[in-house]
Formats: structure tokens, sequence, C-alpha cells
């Protein structure tokens, strides 16, 4: 249970992180405007409270994980929000992150 639960706060995260960025892009890159970025930056702050609450204590590991989870979710933000076509390398880099993220934060220690 605690890994279903670690999963779906990293996806939780991403969706704030990878949105909020995007957000902050889309109003200034796309000039959508102040909202655009306001609403980036309380998401991007709520994706740091989010990380938190991870069962794992250690703050090195939960971001180092994290970040394979970022790198496969970006990919996927970027199909459903602006159309973007992964080839064949972003996703094998993809899925090399997501094992990285196993390995780091589900691999049994002997504590």
């Amino acid at each position: 249970m605690l890994i279903a639960r670690s999963i779906a706060l990293f996806c939780l995260a991403a969706l704030f992180e990878i949105g909020g960025a995007w957000l902050v892009w889309q109003g200034v890159r796309e000039h959508r405007g102040w909202a655009w970025v306001g609403a980036g930056i309380i998401a991007l702050g709520t994706y740091g409270f989010v990380a938190t609450l991870q069962p794992d204590a250690e703050f090195g590991r939960i971001l180092a994980a994290y970040g394979g989870v970022f790198v496969a979710g970006s990919l996927a933000w970027g199909m459903v929000a602006d159309g973007y076509r992964p080839d064949r390398f972003d996703v094998a880099g993809a899925l090399i992150c997501l094992v990285g993220v196993a390995v780091i934060m589900y691999s049994p220690r002997g504590r």
C-alpha cells in the first residue's frame, strides 16, 4: 500500500509541477497574461507541499526519484497539452528514468 501511495503522490506532484511550469510558460511565452503566471506559481508551490507527503523521509531520495517522474510526465504533458509527438529515443529515455525511480524508491533496504 505504501508503494501505491508513493506512486500516487509522485503523479500528483508531477501534475502540479509540470502544470505550473506550463501555466507560467503560457502566461509569458504565449502572452496569455499574468493570471496564468500567478496560477502557475501557486501550482508550483503546491507541488513543493505534495512532495513532503511521501512516506519516505529522505529528501534527497524523494527528489532524485521524482526527477524520473518529471521526465516521463513532461513528455506525457507535452503530448496531451501541446500535441508533441515523442520519438523512440524520448520514449526509451523516459522508460529508463522510470526504472531509475523504481530502483531508487522501491528497492528493498535493510533498515
